[in-house]
């Protein structure tokens, strides 16, 4: 059974972030989420680039003054050798510039998804990284939810039988609801602005991917996809439908939208085998059900008769106390907290809970070819969009 908590003689990890400050869609959460099993500790940061928001949010996570800093250039040159990991929560474009140099700074990096905006910046991370021989982690949060954990174990333990076909969906309505007043949304500017693939696809789609990977190993082959926009913001797209062939000759649907009245974040998986099917809904994370062969159902969690679910560091509260994002985010941090402890001890490291640049670059060529299938309205092979978009 693992432990959710640091030994008596394991220190917390030293951690810097850059962005992710109170203002940003992910900076709170990363700062609670780390913090709960005692595996990391926030020391320094350079949170925005607005200095009164970047003191403010330093104030608010409780970091002395002398380790906030104004521009992410001096955090890596004044805190190298005191750090243990670097997080990086700016805008996804700023990503590449920031990652590349971390590595070449020689700290460990762990990076919010989507790594990349294209496949090249991927595949140029990716080869540094390996002639570094870096500590790189990206966090794909959702795969942290235990009922999830525990569908990934029955899957591999065969429990569903052949995998046939699968839904995955990710709907919201971000861009088309309007608040209690009638005000219209203000998302941050950059989500305004599509670039090669669109952001919608870096924002949601790279989540559909890493779980299907997570719960399948299987990896898409062949697609076809539409794109649209409903929503208030001219231009941009918003609503994104996908079929596509996996490896494992699996059939799989791709749904993904920020235009959908009455999704807050309607994420959903199912999975079908010829033996049994899953089902597991984002906002009742704490139930997976299963239906089998043999026409039974059963809805499980963690005080049912589970494997993966009822270990000790996922039930910080007992059953029936729902555990949600946070926790999720945490049990993330707990297992990239082991991969760091690995390679500190080695030069190297392995998990299954935790991904780097190949999966990332594997998922821009993938989102890559759904651009190109609707430019062609056509079926295309994921291996075809190896060169990038033209």
């Amino acid at each position: 059974m693992q432990n959710n908590t640091s030994s008596p003689k394991e220190q917390p990890l030293q951690l810097g972030f850059i962005g992710g400050s109170i203002n940003s869609a992910v900076g709170y959460s990363h700062f609670v989420s780390c913090a709960i099993d005692k595996k990391w500790q926030l020391v320094a940061g350079c949170f925005s680039k607005n200095t009164a928001l970047n003191h403010k949010t330093a104030e608010v996570y409780e970091i002395i003054p002398e380790r906030v800093y104004d521009t992410w250039q001096d955090l890596l040159a004044k805190e190298n050798g005191h750090l243990d990991a670097v997080v990086i929560l700016t805008p996804t474009p700023a990503h590449f510039e920031i990652v590349m140099a971390c590595m070449h700074t020689g700290i460990a990096v762990i990076c919010e998804k989507s790594l990349t905006i294209n496949s090249a910046q991927a595949q140029t991370i990716l080869n540094l990284r390996n002639e570094l021989k870096a500590f790189l982690a990206v966090t794909y949060n959702y795969s942290g939810y235990p009922m999830l954990r525990e569908l990934a174990k029955r899957i591999n333990d065969g429990k569903l039988g052949k995998l046939l076909h699968f839904q995955a969906e990710m709907p919201q309505e971000g861009f088309i609801r309007v608040d209690a007043q009638g005000n219209k949304p203000v998302p941050q500017a950059w989500r305004l602005s599509d670039g090669d693939i669109p952001t919608l696809y870096l924002d949601l789609a790279v989540h559909l991917h890493q779980i299907i990977y997570y719960l399948t190993g299987q990896k898409p082959i062949e697609l076809v996809s539409d794109q649209n926009h409903y929503g208030w913001f001219s231009g941009v797209v918003d609503n994104v439908s996908c079929l596509c062939r996996y490896t494992g000759d699996i059939q799989g649907q791709l749904w993904f939208s920020k235009s959908a009245l009455g999704h807050r974040n309607g994420l959903k998986i199912r999975i079908y085998g010829d033996q049994g099917s899953a089902e597991w809904y984002q906002v009742n994370p704490e139930e997976l059900v299963l239906s089998y062969v043999d026409g039974r159902r059963e809805i499980l969690d963690r005080a049912g008769a589970v494997e993966i679910a009822n270990q000790h560091r996922y039930n910080r509260f007992k059953s029936g106390h729902p555990a949600g994002f946070i926790e999720a985010f945490a049990n993330l941090y707990s297992d990239i907290a082991d991969g760091l402890h690995q390679y500190k001890r080695t030069g190297e490291w392995q998990s299954c809970e935790v991904f780097s640049a190949e999966l990332a670059l594997e998922g821009m060529h993938f989102l890559e070819t759904m651009v190109l299938s609707t430019k062609s309205r056509t079926w295309q092979f994921v291996d075809e969009s190896l060169n990038g978009i033209n």
